[in-house]
């Protein structure tokens, strides 16, 4: 009987040893478990630091630069520096404005500055005589005279040409920024679209 008793005993005690080395080796391999998962796992970034990341690394793109002569009756007379793709009435706007004499209605102030351009702002007598003159004011020329210049006209200036819409227009645009420009007049033929024959009813409004 005390044998039967002792088995008993003995097989109760090694039922509850079993099962401590097993919970313990249970919890060892779950805190190898989670750092290994810690070690796996990569650092949070919050989304404005990312943001302000890829702000700090994507580089700047330089503005280009024209230089417009701007004269007759504005304030202040002289050569203005613009970003590329400003107006008139910008150009108007750093010389000062107008003078009180000046023939604004005269200017298209919506129009393209280009590198080099000179704008002359006529007084109200002036503008009176070019009108009957029959000339226009920026740069004096014989009206219906003005040649598009495909290698620094604006968009809305090639559209000007028989038979270029907005479409080819930027074709132009897109040609001249990836061959360097023009360099005849006849390279206009090499944009899809326009071939001799449209090529003839405008190549007399058209310099480069």
């Amino acid at each position: 009987m005390n044998y039967h008793r002792i088995k008993i005993a003995a097989i109760a005690i090694c039922v509850i040893i079993c099962s401590i080395c097993y919970g313990l080796n249970r919890n060892h391999i779950y805190r190898e478990e989670k750092a290994f998962v810690s070690i796996q796992e990569p650092p949070v970034t919050s989304a404005e630091e990312t943001t302000a990341s890829v702000s700090q690394e994507a580089p700047e793109v330089p503005s280009r630069i024209c230089y417009v002569h701007i004269c007759g009756e504005v304030v202040s007379p002289g050569v203005y520096e613009l970003e590329e793709g400003s107006r008139v009435f910008q150009a108007v706007k750093e010389a000062g404005g107008f003078t009180e004499n000046a023939a604004a209605d005269t200017l298209n102030m919506a129009e393209q500055v280009k590198d080099g351009m000179k704008i002359q702002v006529p007084d109200q007598e002036e503008a009176k005589r070019l009108h009957d003159q029959g000339t226009s004011v920026l740069g004096n020329l014989p009206e219906g005279s003005h040649k598009v210049n495909l290698n620094t006209a604006g968009k809305e200036e090639l559209m000007t040409l028989r038979g270029v819409g907005e479409a080819k227009a930027d074709d132009i645009i897109r040609y001249r920024e990836s061959h360097g420009g023009f360099q005849k007049i006849e390279d206009i033929m090499k944009i899809s679209g326009i071939k001799e024959a449209a090529f003839q009813k405008i190549k007399d409004d058209m310099t480069v």
